[in-house]
């Protein structure tokens, strides 16, 4: 995921959380935000202290990057998508990842087409 698709400052974090909608499974919590005239859709990751050290939380924020990286010809454009993790993701390996990842954006409706 190039860095220029990437949520980095704390105002786009919050603008995110107040003015978007969210939804949550088990593992995955997801707050998105419909942004007019943005070409590609940017991600913002959050994996607070309490789910491990640097070493698992890198191991998580990895994960879901290369899972977004994998669906990204699916998503629709327009939107500001911030995910928070979970404590069950430290034992989630990609597959599992990349499958919650799915099963939040086709709830939330942000595939380009019904999968």
């Amino acid at each position: 995921m190039k860095k220029q698709f990437r949520i980095k400052k704390n105002e786009e974090f919050q603008a995110t959380f107040k003015n978007g909608n969210s939804f949550a499974n088990r593992q995955l919590v997801i707050y998105y935000r419909k942004k007019e005239g943005q070409k590609h859709f940017r991600i913002g990751l959050s994996v607070g202290k309490k789910i491990g050290n640097a070493v698992v939380r890198n191991r998580i924020k990895r994960l879901l990057r290369a899972s977004f990286q994998a669906l990204e010809q699916d998503i629709k454009p327009c939107y500001d998508i911030v995910i928070i993790a979970r404590n069950q993701t430290k034992t989630m390996d990609y597959e599992m990842m990349k499958r919650s990842l799915s099963h939040l954006l086709y709830k939330e409706k942000l595939f380009k087409h019904s999968k």
